[in-house]
């Protein structure tokens, strides 16, 4: 195989669409259950950022394909040619950082549709999200620990935010796996939904959202990416223009129309 071909193989397994205010992400690499390269993590930077510029996305999808697994963690089989040294460790540490920073800052609000295996990168990237959504199969865990890697700062600053500080130390010690019922008693996920109702669930969930106004949406996400910053370096002020966006909008105007009428507001996101 080329290192054009295999290029090209590797820039299928990260699948985006946009329709009706929904954009959507898929990771779609499912023989092995989703785990993730070092191009599958680049891609899925390149993905969001585009959402994110993209007007006519107002909240983003991520899942995995085929059922079996949202993301089961790195692509162990790419470890010889991807992080065999001291600098490939380094490079792929600075880019799953930099998606993992892409995905929490991201204007608008993402949810996570877990099915299967959530398991290392993949429990990161989902707890990067603002919601979690998982069918009752699914599987949760930290295996840093029996693998023998590192596990950055930042992913256990973020893991600290969803679960307790116990939780968050039992999880990375161990290295355990977690039930879905297990995972939702540490908060790890919002709900679980049956299999058969998951992907209805999530699409209502994220078509409600994409309903909603999108500056009142888009400034509440900006306060939460506030809030979730340092207590040092949080500034109210940055959240000011946001609010204040929203007031002065010609949606404003609109909601307030619809609720007289009775009717369900269209908004413009203006």
């Amino acid at each position: 195989m080329t290192q054009e071909t295999e290029a090209a193989e590797e820039g299928t397994k990260i699948l985006s669409s946009v329709e009706n205010g929904i954009g959507r992400l898929t990771f779609n690499n499912p023989q092995r259950r989703n785990a993730m390269s070092l191009e599958m993590w680049e891609t899925t930077s390149r993905t969001l950022e585009a959402f994110d510029q993209n007007p006519e996305v107002r909240v983003i999808v991520l899942s995995g394909a085929g059922g079996k697994a949202f993301v089961s963690g790195a692509d162990i089989s790419k470890f010889e040619s991807e992080r065999s040294s001291v600098e490939q460790t380094l490079h792929y540490n600075e880019v799953t950082g930099e998606t993992s920073r892409v995905l929490q800052g991201t204007a608008k609000p993402t949810i996570a549709m877990i099915k299967g295996f959530c398991m290392g990168g993949g429990l990161a990237i989902s707890l990067c999200c603002d919601m979690r959504y998982c069918s009752p199969d699914s599987v949760f865990g930290l295996p840093a620990a029996k693998l023998g890697v590192g596990y950055g700062f930042e992913g256990i600053r973020r893991l600290l935010e969803i679960t307790s500080p116990s939780y968050a130390r039992e999880i990375c010690f161990t290295g355990k796996r977690y039930s879905a019922d297990e995972a939702l008693h540490m908060q790890l996920v919002n709900r679980i939904v049956a299999e058969s109702e998951i992907e209805q669930f999530v699409d209502k969930t994220a078509t409600t959202i994409a309903e909603n106004a999108p500056l009142t949406v888009g400034s509440l996400k900006q306060i939460f990416i506030e809030l979730a910053k340092n207590p040092t370096q949080r500034d109210p002020e940055r959240c000011k223009p946001y609010i204040e966006k929203c007031f002065s909008s010609q949606d404003y105007i609109e909601g307030r129309q619809a609720f007289l009428e009775k009717r369900k507001p269209q908004f413009k996101g203006n």
